[in-house]
């Protein structure tokens, strides 16, 4: 199998600078999910017709195998499959796709495939209720397809055809070419219609079968902002009927958004509005709470994360509470059951396993150990204003309220610190560190009063 994916439209009605086939569905570009379901299918080859948006497509799939023709001007979908040929072999089936129907199924183009075989001209159809605007699939009385006409060139009886054409079809390579090189452009758009090639079949006693998907909105397109976000709403549905089917519970299933890999274990629960992003495992027994973002993060089995927190590039380690309206940033390390309470910032710090930060606190390129206790407004000044520095926090210590550790600082296993201190030396261990101005307090002081007269 090779498959020919066509993404050379300019979209226009996008009304964006970004290519169309760039505009993204669940966080990944539309031309993504397509070469993705190539892929799924084991293609021996695939090659991408781009045009508009040139080098922009090109580099946005660098990294994947895949052999890029070039189509300019755009004079059709018959010339855009012209300029892939080059790059194909002539024997097995060709694919022909469209890199703005992100949705299209493996299973549904496997059945398209086998269809064809290497003796058929296979067409993927849909029935519609209002079939404006598609190419209509034209049969005779023994219900043989025999055309397929445009619908800017359909008469009224054959607009009133509620079968259509999706444009995506499977072709035996050794047909292919020749019937792309007699393609004419004698319509009303004067372009090199691909679907002309399903007369040529018919002319030449090749069979024309159809398939049909297991819905519809696999076979939609993407030509505006409205019809995108409509497909973004039924991704997210299959994911989270999917993520269900898994054992997952979903507060509300239409209240989810999963930009990339949601990976979750048995008796996962996720309450309403929460954003993954990235790759996101989610281990046994965990629950996030309501409106949480996760991005590129692993937590570990019975975690509780509480409304609102903000999780980035993060590990969590089992049996941990997080937030609500917590914040890991990159490079966070949580060992087992530590918890981090409300308005709290972790950043590119290791806590090892039973510390605690419950409280409006700022916790950043330190190292700490277990059984901490850091209180309530305590902040590792890690930055002098060129360098970051280190905070290095041992086994056993307690930290007090209101507490700036200036870095690079060690405080020692079992140390206490006093509230209010402002730490810009080392803490021995077992020992109590504080630093205050002594409490003063001034006699017979009495408070301004206004002056009345005035």
């Amino acid at each position: 199998m090779q498959v020919v994916i066509l993404a050379a439209g300019q979209g226009k009605r996008m009304r964006s600078d970004l290519p169309k086939v760039l505009q993204p569905l669940g966080a990944k570009p539309m031309l993504g999910h397509v070469i993705d379901v190539a892929q799924a299918l084991d293609a021996t080859r695939i090659c991408v017709v781009y045009g508009h948006g040139g080098e922009r497509v090109r580099e946005a799939f660098a990294n994947l195998d895949v052999h890029w023709a070039l189509q300019q001007p755009q004079l059709g979908t018959g010339h855009a499959v012209q300029q892939a040929v080059p790059y194909l072999l002539n024997d097995g089936t060709v694919l022909v796709l469209y890199g703005d129907v992100p949705l299209l199924q493996a299973q549904t183009l496997s059945r398209l495939h086998a269809a064809a075989g290497n003796h058929s001209l296979a067409i993927l159809s849909v029935m519609m209720d209002d079939p404006t605007g598609y190419g209509r699939i034209v049969r005779d009385s023994h219900h043989r397809v025999t055309h397929i006409v445009e619908h800017k060139d359909a008469s009224e009886a054959e607009r009133n055809i509620r079968e259509v054409n999706t444009g995506i079809m499977a072709v035996p390579a050794h047909f292919l070419s020749r019937w792309l090189h007699a393609l004419k452009n004698d319509n009303a758009q004067g372009e090199y219609y691909l679907t002309d090639i399903v007369a040529m079949a018919v002319a030449e006693g090749v069979p024309v079968v159809t398939e049909q998907p297991e819905a519809v909105w696999e076979t939609l397109g993407v030509n505006d902002k409205l019809q995108l976000a409509a497909l973004e709403r039924i991704h997210q549905q299959n994911l989270a009927q999917q993520l269900m089917t898994d054992g997952v519970t979903l507060r509300d299933p239409q209240r989810i958004d999963v930009r990339g890999e949601l990976i979750c274990g048995r008796d996962v629960e996720i309450d309403v509005g929460c954003v993954f992003e990235g790759r996101v495992l989610l281990g046994d027994g965990v629950r996030v709470g309501a409106h949480s973002v996760l991005r590129d993060v692993e937590v570990g089995a019975a975690t509780r994360i509480a409304p609102y927190s903000c999780l980035e590039d993060s590990h969590i380690g089992n049996g941990c509470h997080i937030g609500p309206y917590a914040r890991l940033r990159p490079g966070t390390r949580l060992a087992e059951d530590v918890h981090v309470g409300n308005f709290v910032e972790i950043k590119n710090s290791q806590i090892d396993a039973h510390s605690k930060a419950n409280h409006l606190a700022y916790v950043g390129d330190a190292t700490v150990g277990k059984r901490v206790n850091i209180g309530a407004g305590t902040i590792t000044c890690n930055y002098d204003g060129a360098n970051k520095h280190r905070t290095i926090i041992e086994d056993d210590v307690f930290i007090g309220s209101d507490t700036q550790l200036v870095a690079p600082v060690t405080v020692g296993r079992g140390a206490t610190l006093g509230a209010g201190t402002t730490l810009t030396k080392s803490a021995p261990a077992d020992e109590l560190t504080l630093s205050r101005s002594k409490q003063l307090t001034v006699p017979g002081w009495k408070r301004p009063t206004k002056n009345s007269s005035k």
